[in-house]
């Protein structure tokens, strides 16, 4: 029962991280150290990939209405062609990852997860979101709804995404920067398309984690993961509604210091008590 309460606390975490804009890794990898689950590393490692099929099922289920691409209602087309182009522009944001994240992605846990790289990239894009603010202060974005993304700004922000591969960068975080400052998207669409440039992305990796694993369960780990993924989707529900609000107000800069502050407790941590 330790081990369900722990996964309750970890999908909360993965919840509540995941689409904003302060790397969920970088909080699980500091969570890790304080909450010790009496499972094998090669589950460990696994489960806090695929409870992310949680927080996928939530944009799914928000953004159900712009994702379906067929309509039965009455008077309206069968088919929504503008639902199928935004599938397709994600489908092209996701190119670059699949490229250089499937051959290498191995190589690059092996190379980044650590708790130093974690450190300096939550700071460094900590700084980079508040220098983004203070640059686009009396800025006026170019792109203002979905409809106005181009393939081209699609695949950029899919290059942008690839520096998510470096653990503690942030996908959506990543994603938001390249949106606002090379597409010049306003801040509730950078937000949105990035949360469904998540779907291909996320539910990839689950699946690569799956195959690495097996799909030989233990009543126990069944129970851990689907605890995990259900909290995570609750909680990513209330997450998601929250950024998108937020952002229709208010600038990124409060993530921006609050990247700096916890990639410095994540370093004092680990330099300072961490055997």
């Amino acid at each position: 029962m330790w081990d369900i309460l722990k996964a309750i606390i970890l999908g909360i975490i993965e919840g509540l991280t995941e689409w904003l804009p302060v790397s969920s890794t970088g909080h699980m990898i500091l969570a890790d150290e304080f909450i010790h689950m009496d499972i094998t590393p090669a589950f460990k490692e696994m489960f806090l990939v695929v409870i992310q099929l949680g927080a996928i099922l939530s944009i799914v289920v928000l953004f159900w209405n712009k994702l379906w691409p067929f309509s039965f209602k009455k008077g309206q087309p069968h088919v929504k062609k503008d639902t199928f182009q935004l599938w397709f522009k994600v489908l092209v944001a996701s190119i670059p990852a699949l490229i250089v994240g499937l051959p290498f992605n191995d190589q690059i846990d092996a190379l980044f997860y650590n708790y130093i790289t974690v450190s300096i990239t939550l700071i460094l894009y900590g700084i980079l979101f508040i220098w983004m603010e203070n640059r686009n202060r009396r800025y006026q974005p170019r792109v203002r709804n979905l409809g106005q993304l181009t393939y081209k700004h699609a695949f950029i922000m899919g290059c942008f995404q690839v520096l998510a591969l470096i653990p503690g960068t942030s996908r959506s975080g990543a994603t938001i920067l390249g949106a606002v400052l090379v597409v010049g998207c306003a801040r509730p669409v950078a937000a949105e398309f990035s949360f469904f440039m998540a779907i291909p992305a996320m539910a990839g990796a689950s699946l690569l984690k799956l195959v690495k694993f097996g799909f030989s369960f233990t009543g126990m780990e069944v129970a851990i993961l689907a605890v995990g993924s259900l909290v995570a989707f609750v909680v990513s529900m209330l997450s998601v509604g929250f950024l998108m609000n937020y952002v229709k107000k208010h600038d990124f800069k409060v993530f921006g210091w609050y990247r700096i502050v916890l990639g410095a407790v994540v370093l004092a941590y680990f330099l300072l008590f961490a055997k």
